[in-house]
């Protein structure tokens, strides 16, 4: 083959029209993660991205929208014990998973319902 796969360039999760606000909520000040500003001809598409290191998570309006209650990404946390307090000081639900050998882990679900795995590699 000829081509190689590199990086993930970003992550896209789905969101209701007029959330960006609550996006940025929680997604910015509740995780920390960085605003981006969109290009401008995307700008009119409504949504919200952020990032972190080189890794982007784009939230889009998706109308009529859905959760994604299975499919999800995971991000590697330094740390997690700290944010399980962080997350919990600001009301926010998460379910512990003790399932996948060598990891401690949780999941917490966006405003919208989206489900995001949040993991420590013991």
């Amino acid at each position: 083959m000829t081509f190689e796969f590199k990086t993930i360039d970003h992550i896209q999760l789905a969101a209701p029209k007029g959330s960006e606000q609550e996006a940025r909520e929680f997604f910015g000040r509740i995780l920390g993660l960085q605003e981006i500003e969109k290009p401008e001809e995307l700008k009119k598409r409504g949504g919200v991205w952020f990032g972190f290191d080189h890794y982007q998570i784009h939230v889009g309006i998706e109308d009529p929208f859905s959760p994604a209650k299975k499919a999800h990404p995971a991000f590697e946390i330094e740390n997690l014990e700290e944010l399980k307090q962080h997350l919990t000081k600001h009301s926010i639900e998460f379910t512990v998973d003790h399932q996948l050998p060598g990891a401690n882990r949780i999941y917490v679900n966006d405003p919208f319902g989206n489900r995001i795995e949040l993991l420590e590699w013991l």
